[in-house]
């Protein structure tokens, strides 16, 4: 907490948005960006984190009936909302403050 990857792709188009303007290709293209980043930072890689859990349990129910070894996924994969948002957030009033210098 907060996410490192919605931190970064905010403060990288919050740059782009001061620098070029917030009408400007280059804001637009980083703003694409970041919302595809943000998007799987919470969405894809939790659903990933998910899946994993069901996996696992499925695994710990074959072990114990000795068929398979102990191979476990790893859980925790993405970001929930709020973290990716703090992330967000944290990368803009850090590129904010950095480029007002």
């Amino acid at each position: 907490m907060p996410s490192s990857h919605s931190s970064s792709v905010a403060g990288l188009s919050t740059t782009a948005g001061l620098y070029y303007g917030f009408g400007s290709m280059p804001f637009l293209i980083t703003l694409i960006f970041t919302i595809i980043t943000m998007f799987d930072a919470a969405g894809v890689r939790r659903n990933v984190g998910r899946q994993a859990i069901i996996l696992n349990k499925m695994m710990d129910d074959i072990y114990e009936k000795g068929q398979v070894g102990d191979a476990r996924l790893k859980e925790l994969l993405g970001h929930t909302p709020v973290e990716v948002f703090a992330g967000a957030f944290l990368g803009f009033l850090i590129s904010w403050i950095t480029c007002k210098l």
